[in-house]
């Protein structure tokens, strides 16, 4: 057998892992050796647990990941009698060993923009509308995770139960693909992190982003890659008129500091979207909502357009809501919203997560495109349970059946379909504040093993 290669057996295709041959229309082998070739992941010897196998294995991960990882290989390769699957701990050994990078560069590598100008509600004008925001994961409470990602702080009450990462995403907002990501410790502010994105940025993009990442150094960095802009910002922030427009809106100036302004140096022309709602069953009814955008002809871009524009950057809270509730949820195995002890394996299972992700919505876009809808219509939770239905059914043989599998897959997917968004609103509120139990405190963990065994503590009372 050639060097490096896996020794398992493999099918008449040539496939060790064939349950997962349907993973080959989103995620070619190529990809996945021309990933693991890039970042030196290249075995010296033939194993069980090749770099290749193990890679497969985690992107399985991000797809079943209410399995352990023994069952996640189990469930993507065929019985076969008298051959033993390998250990959890081997394969924990082997996920070490392949390490972060190989995912990371097949994430790069694979994951794109997925709309095309005839997709329903993808642009505005010639511009893919994209947004940016970040969400928050709760980790396995172990040593290494909390030395590396720490805990949050909750005042008088000491240190968070949970270590936490921070995702920022940069998500094609019709499509709902998350196309890069950054992940730091939640120490870290979301407006730090947003430089890991610029690569991803081109000038065919809108990018719409919350009132939390305005600065004027990253609004020079969009003019600069001439990105187009719709963002919320503060409603005090200090932009005065130096023009008014028919619409209402108005164009004005942002400053470096309040020097630069009262000098009138450096400053970048924005034009100014100022709103209110007069709805009082609606959240922020009493309160005025501020829009800046460098799009600044009240003719082409009317304001009213803009301000319902701005709300297609909610699609991207629905993306952390498909992975977090849906795609991974937390259950009684798994306190934590991640699985992995150490940080490596929590990045490593950060972007499997996306990239099961990215398969998940990928299918979805091709579906609702054999029928002329827009993705948005179709039910992930429903999609994604086809998929891992219809999964280990896919025949690799030939690439005829391979295709014939696709075909039916598509098909099953364009027909589920969720009913269109309701006019409704939600208050900001959460229904589970506080517990009667005492805070779990860092003297509560990692206690030493007990002494006396039960029956030499117990002491009769007379």
């Amino acid at each position: 057998m050639p060097q490096g290669h896996c020794t398992l057996p493999a099918d008449d295709a040539g496939r060790i892992l064939d349950r997962l041959a349907g993973l080959e229309q989103m995620i070619s082998p190529a990809e996945i050796r021309q990933a693991l070739a890039a970042t030196g992941r290249v075995n010296s010897r033939c194993c069980r647990l090749s770099h290749e196998i193990v890679l497969w294995v985690v992107l399985a991960m991000g797809l079943l990941t209410d399995l352990p990882i023994r069952q996640v290989f189990k469930h993507a390769r065929r019985l076969r009698k008298g051959e033993a699957s390998p250990h959890r701990s081997g394969l924990c050994l082997a996920r070490q060993r392949l390490g972060v990078a190989p995912v990371r560069h097949l994430f790069h590598q694979v994951v794109r923009p997925l709309a095309r100008p005839e997709t329903p509600g993808a642009f505005y004008h010639d511009w893919r509308l994209m947004g940016v925001d970040g969400t928050i994961f709760d980790v396995p409470d172990s040593e290494a995770n909390a030395t590396v990602f720490a805990r949050p702080l909750a005042g008088p009450r000491g240190e968070g139960a949970f270590p936490q990462i921070r995702k920022l995403s940069l998500v094609e907002l019709g499509t709902h693909v998350e196309v890069g990501l950054v992940v730091r410790s939640s120490a870290h502010g979301e407006q730090s992190m947003i430089g890991g994105l610029f690569r991803h940025l081109t000038p065919e993009m809108l990018l719409l982003w919350d009132r939390g990442f305005l600065s004027y150094e990253l609004r020079r960095e969009m003019t600069a890659r001439e990105v187009k802009v719709l963002a919320r910002v503060k409603s005090l922030l200090i932009l005065r008129p130096i023009k008014h427009l028919a619409d209402g809106s108005y164009l004005a100036k942002i400053s470096k500091n309040a020097y630069d302004r009262e000098k009138d140096r450096d400053g970048i022309v924005v034009r100014v979207i100022r709103y209110t709602l007069d709805d009082p069953q609606r959240v922020g009814n009493d309160e005025e909502h501020v829009l800046i955008t460098n799009l600044l002809d009240s003719v082409l871009y009317p304001a009213m357009e803009l301000i319902l524009l701005y709300h297609e950057r909610w699609e991207e809270e629905l993306v952390f809501d498909e992975q977090k509730t849906h795609q991974d949820p937390r259950r009684a195995t798994k306190p934590a919203q991640l699985r992995s002890e150490t940080p490596a394996g929590v990045i490593q299972e950060v972007y499997a997560l996306s990239l099961g992700h990215f398969v998940i919505r990928s299918l979805m876009f091709e579906a609702a495109a054999t029928v002329g809808l827009d993705p948005d219509r179709l039910s992930f939770t429903g999609c994604f349970q086809i998929l891992k239905c219809r999964l280990p059914e896919c025949d690799g043989t030939t690439p005829t059946s391979l295709e014939s599998w696709y075909e039916g897959l598509l098909w099953e997917m364009q027909g589920e379909r969720s009913e269109p968004r309701r006019n409704r609103i939600n208050p900001r509120v959460i229904k589970r504040k506080m517990s009667k139990w005492k805070k779990k405190r860092p003297e509560h963990r990692r206690i030493p093993p007990l002494k006396k065994t039960f029956p030499e503590t117990v002491v009769m009372s007379r």
